[in-house]
């Protein structure tokens, strides 16, 4: 993503109203004095009770904690065990990748496992990459796709920069996703997993040394047709912060905002969305916006305190470790992913 001082620009809106559907207005319900006329009372209450929500928010969302923030927190801590440096061409990259691949065997042996190898001229030469993705067939024609980089900063290679927020736990999140499709087949669209490669830039973040693995991917998607397909592109990135808060951004979709609000209402999760807003953010989103897709990121731009030592806080330095994370973070994540994909499923 965009990531340098004069790159980006993050606006804090106070006391933003949010675009949230309310659904199922509470009911005012009188009830009369039963012994005085039973008749007149039953007349008076079953309109109401036939108007009354079947269901609350809270019991529509039923797939909230169907993936545990804590489970996601402990694959979290194992990937960085075995993959703290992930940089293209490193050990640790290689070591990610078959994390990734070791997650998904039951899907390969079904054929629903890709592994989509490519060559991207960098600043640093031409470098192989590889995006992994993961299918979960549904019932219904269309696709929605779910996406993290698993890499970490290439210029920041040779610093302690692990990169636990960015990337790792979502990429763990996603394994925890297909785990969760592997058991409970989608009944909607079908769900692909994306884990792209090279979100990072090699060099200095611009349009053409950044987002390697999604530009490839869009490209090739658009061409063989498979975009058509595509009902949303949903990108996860820097969401196990302790304090998260996933901002509104100006890039992504406003139907699909507008749906991750009321995800967020449905979870009761709605203190943790849309507080700020950030506008002109590269992510792995845009290469899919820009041919049409509908796109959504969600992620919280805003890690760690503003320091002069680390003017941008805990993004993209060695202060990007486990400890800055939760397990709450991650349940809420989880949880908003999963509500997300069903509230598509019923447009």
């Amino acid at each position: 993503m965009i990531q340098r001082p004069g790159q980006r620009k993050t606006v804090v809106l106070q006391n933003q109203p949010q675009k949230a559907v309310i659904l199922n207005q509470p009911q005012t319900v009188v009830i009369l004095n039963a012994v005085k006329d039973l008749c007149i009372c039953l007349s008076l209450l079953l309109p109401v009770l036939f108007f009354l929500p079947l269901k609350t928010p809270a019991q529509k969302a039923a797939v909230a904690g169907q993936i545990s923030g804590q489970a996601t927190y402990a694959l979290t801590e194992q990937l960085l065990a075995v993959a703290p440096k992930r940089f293209n061409g490193s050990p640790g990259h290689l070591a990610a990748e078959k994390f990734i691949k070791d997650h998904f065997k039951p899907e390969a042996a079904k054929g629903n496992f890709e592994t989509d190898e490519f060559t991207a001229r960098t600043p640093a030469g031409v470098q192989t990459m590889r995006n992994y993705i993961v299918r979960y067939p549904g019932k219904k024609d269309g696709v929605i796709v779910l996406a993290s980089h698993y890499e970490t900063n290439y210029p920041l290679k040779d610093i302690a920069f692990y990169g636990a927020n960015d990337g790792a736990c979502t990429t763990a999140l996603l394994i925890e996703i297909g785990q969760y499709f592997r058991t409970h087949p989608p009944q909607g669209y079908a769900v692909w997993l994306v884990f792209d490669d090279g979100e990072e830039a090699v060099q200095t973040w611009s349009a053409s040394d950044s987002l390697y693995g999604t530009r490839h991917l869009a490209a090739k998607w658009y061409q063989d047709g498979t975009l058509n397909r595509v009902k949303a592109f949903i990108v996860a990135d820097m969401i196990g912060d302790k304090d998260l808060n996933i901002d509104r951004d100006d890039q992504s979709t406003p139907w699909l905002e507008d749906l991750l609000a009321t995800a967020a209402k449905n979870t009761g999760h709605s203190a943790y969305v849309f507080k700020n807003s950030v506008e002109g953010l590269g992510d792995d989103h845009i290469p899919f916006k820009q041919r049409g897709v509908p796109v959504l990121d969600i992620i919280d731009i805003d890690y760690g305190p503003h320091t002069e030592r680390t003017p941008d806080g805990y993004h993209h330095t060695a202060q990007d470790t486990i400890d800055k994370l939760s397990p709450k973070s991650l349940q809420i994540s989880a949880d908003l992913f999963l509500e997300s994909i069903a509230l598509i499923n019923q447009r």
